[in-house]
């Protein structure tokens, strides 16, 4: 025989189990293994885009750069691919190049269009000098292009390590 406090706890389990049925899923990063494919091909593209330095080529440096680029160098932000392009090909004339950089973060939108990678700048030397923060735009025909790029020196005790 059914007690009607039996009855009370089956409707609250059915009410329970019907909301969470129909409760909307929300999708979090929490608890994951690894990068996504996406965050690993903006990780493979910020790295292509870190060889160029290594291997003296500006006009692969060029390619990914999106029209609209803006990048925070010098004393005021570089806007669009020919003004980022004319002060970067500096750092392209000498036979070695004068820092390397790499991501060790990488975020991706939900969306698939926008993507931030960050990670350490070092001299010709491999010592510190600096993080880096990139945002990379998907751009037509599946192309990561970057957008906004922006370097901040590290303190002298960061850079010890």
């Amino acid at each position: 025989m059914q007690t009607p406090i039996d009855a009370a706890v089956i409707l609250i389990a059915v009410v329970l189990v019907a909301g969470c049925a129909s409760a909307p899923r929300q999708t979090t990063t929490e608890g994951r293994t690894g990068p996504s494919a996406q965050e690993r091909e903006v990780a493979d593209t910020e790295r292509a885009f870190a060889k160029t330095m290594a291997d003296r080529d500006f006009a692969a440096f060029n390619s990914f750069l999106s029209n609209e680029a803006v990048f925070f160098s010098g004393p005021e932000p570089r806007r669009g691919k020919q003004a980022v392009s004319e002060w970067w090909q500096r750092y392209y004339q000498q036979p070695k190049a004068p820092f390397s950089w790499e991501p060790d973060r990488v975020e991706v939108l939900e969306s698939g269009n926008l993507a931030l990678s960050t990670g350490p700048v070092r001299n010709s030397e491999g010592k510190l000098i600096a993080r880096f923060s990139s945002i990379w735009r998907l751009e037509a025909p599946h192309t990561w292009r970057i957008v906004f790029d922006q370097g901040c020196e590290v303190c002298a005790e960061c850079a010890k390590n």
